[in-house]
């Protein structure tokens, strides 16, 4: 390829591509732009190389929800979830000057320097939901990029809680818990019917039955809840604490 077309297919890269989508290989092949030619272009300043098989224009702030896309393609399952998607729907407790992005997917993996540099975040991947109930409670806000997978509050809520006294403050989530006001009962049962977490159902129950907003009755009446056996559940904490949740 001479200079001339090199050159005709850069400009015309810089006019067209998204300014703030990483651009993948396959991206770049739609403008005409090889994997070889794309490492050519990131050695002479051109792109700007993200990581492997993927680039961004030259001093471009990359988009959080493209990116957030992005990821969606390589982690099976990611999406926004726990804190950070209850923050975005307007329940929060203390405001951090440095938003750190909570995500949630369903394999082990770690997340990309680049988006990690860009976007301060921490990635969970415990098993939360039984196969049935892994895709439910999810969606994307108006406010967002069509696409970009953000857990309802009542799946957040059940992510904060799985992580209460662990990854997250037990006395911050408590407040956020009681925060979360308008809670759905279909919704909540649905979700909680096929959580296979047993400390995550039983703390439920027991801060809705303390809060009176839920009318944790009826959510026992209609749902078969997997609360576990009927003894009491015990566990050390990660802060040194012991919680004791009732049947």
């Amino acid at each position: 390829m001479s200079d001339i077309q090199s050159n005709s297919l850069i400009n015309r890269l810089l006019r067209s591509a998204p300014y703030g989508r990483p651009l993948s290989l396959s991206d770049l092949a739609k403008h005409g732009v090889s994997a070889v030619l794309a490492a050519k272009y990131a050695r002479t300043g051109w792109l700007e190389r993200l990581g492997p098989g993927l680039y961004r224009l030259p001093s471009a702030r990359l988009d959080r929800d493209q990116s957030l896309l992005v990821l969606q393609g390589q982690i099976y399952g990611l999406h926004v979830g726990g804190k950070t998607a209850l923050a975005w729907q307007g329940v929060r407790h203390n405001i951090s000057p440095t938003e750190v992005l909570t995500l949630w997917g369903d394999e082990r993996a770690a997340l990309p320097a680049w988006f990690v540099r860009e976007f301060p975040s921490t990635y969970r991947a415990p098993r939360l939901f039984d196969d049935e109930s892994v895709e439910k409670g999810l969606f994307t806000p108006a406010d967002l990029t069509p696409g970009v997978r953000v857990s309802v509050r009542e799946r957040a809520l059940l992510e904060l809680l799985r992580d209460a006294g662990q990854q997250q403050d037990m006395e911050e989530a408590h407040h956020l818990f009681i925060a979360a006001q308008g809670l759905r009962l279909q919704v909540l049962g649905e979700l909680l019917q096929g959580c296979v977490s047993v400390k995550t159902v039983r703390l439920f129950l027991l801060w809705a039955q303390q809060a009176g907003e839920i009318d944790v009755e009826e959510l026992r009446q209609r749902f078969t809840l997997p609360t576990g056996s009927n003894s009491r559940w015990i566990s050390k904490l990660a802060d040194g604490t012991t919680l004791v949740l009732p049947a």
